[in-house]
């Protein structure tokens, strides 16, 4: 067997691990980046205890789950941001050809929200925008969806206290434009994405709402945001 039919098999065994509708629903509830038991999972598929542990090992066999145990208890979680990126370009072919788009998600979900550990909807897509309009984004020529920081960029991150240099270290992505299944444009993914929401949450910018993928934009956030990016929110 050769290495292109080995890929072909392996990518063909992870669609068909997605596949399955409760399968489905255990991936998309860790989307919000928190790790959950197999007895959560459970309640979310809608499936017996026992299926849902088969339902979980085969995931865990295509790695597209991780499982961390503590004590009695085993946590599942994706298994990282690529994973978290398949999920939401399916959610965007899920949605079909229209001649004009019309957004159908939730509001608070659709205003702001979590896609695995970096910023989505309305608020994620318009200061990916915004950077870009700023000149602390490009879009890398020939490499697809790829981002890169301007020394304009370097400047600004690191004046909100982020290292791009720590972020363009780590074993991921470092930037991309990751397309976001509400609004149909894209939202920064990748360390960039990560270490802009982990910045929003630290600096009480943005708030998890309760077992929710939502984000509420706090007022002080919306004085940053406004202050800082000229988005107005």
């Amino acid at each position: 067997m050769d290495v292109e039919q080995q890929n072909d098999d392996a990518a063909s065994n992870i669609a068909a691990a997605i596949g399955e509708p409760a399968r489905a629903r255990m991936l998309y509830c860790l989307m919000d980046g928190h790790a959950r038991t197999s007895t959560e999972l459970a309640v979310v598929a809608d499936v017996s205890p026992s299926t849902a542990s088969v339902h979980l090992n085969r995931l865990k066999e295509e790695r597209l789950v991780a499982v961390l145990v503590q004590g009695k208890h085993r946590y599942y979680s994706l298994t990282g941001p690529d994973v978290a990126s398949v999920l939401e370009g399916l959610s965007v072919l899920a949605g079909g050809r229209r001649e004009k788009f019309v957004p159908r998600t939730p509001d608070h979900l659709r205003a702001a929200r979590t896609c695995y550990d970096h910023m989505a909807g309305v608020l994620g897509v318009s200061l990916h925008e915004q950077l870009k309009t700023m000149g602390w984004l490009t879009e890398r020529p020939k490499r697809d969806d790829a981002c890169e920081v301007t020394p304009a960029g370097v400047r600004g991150f690191e004046a909100l206290g982020i290292d791009v240099e720590q972020a363009r270290a780590l074993r991921r992505r470092f930037a991309f434009s990751c397309l976001d299944w509400s609004e149909r444009r894209s939202h920064l993914g990748g360390a960039m994405g990560a270490a802009l929401l982990r910045l929003a949450l630290e600096r009480k910018w943005v708030v998890p709402e309760l077992d929710s993928r939502a984000l509420r934009v706090t007022n002080q956030g919306r004085r940053e945001l406004r202050s800082r990016f000229g988005l107005g929110v």
